[in-house]
């Protein structure tokens, strides 16, 4: 299965955001950019690649060594609403399929009819 099938690079012109948060605590570290490239660059290194517009491929750490190792890789279903659960990043990746770790909040259908 490839992973990135399930997103829709076209949408932002061959871009999707990307935010890097820390492990253990959830903070927020930053908001970037990823391409395809990039992305799959991301899971064959186990470090995080960015795409940027000044540099390009942009391997976070390259220079100063402090580099940010993937534990975990989420993916925005792009509206959580129509889904029911409680919020976007609900897919997680791992390693060989996407799986769903949402919290079902309410049932769609008895909200939007089916």
């Amino acid at each position: 299965m490839d992973p990135l099938a399930s997103l829709d690079f076209t949408k932002g012109n061959g871009l999707v955001a990307a935010i890097a948060q820390d492990h253990e605590t959830g903070e927020i570290l930053m908001l970037a950019h990823m391409n395809e490239e990039s992305l799959r660059e991301t899971l064959r290194r186990g470090q995080v690649v960015y795409w940027s517009r000044s540099r390009g491929l942009w391997h976070k750490g390259e220079q100063s060594g402090n580099v940010q190792i993937l534990k975990s890789l989420s993916i925005d279903c792009d509206g959580a609403c129509h889904t029911g659960k409680r919020h976007c990043f609900f897919r997680r990746w791992d390693g060989s399929s996407w799986v769903d770790e949402g919290e079902q909040v309410f049932d769609p259908k008895e909200v939007y009819g089916g």
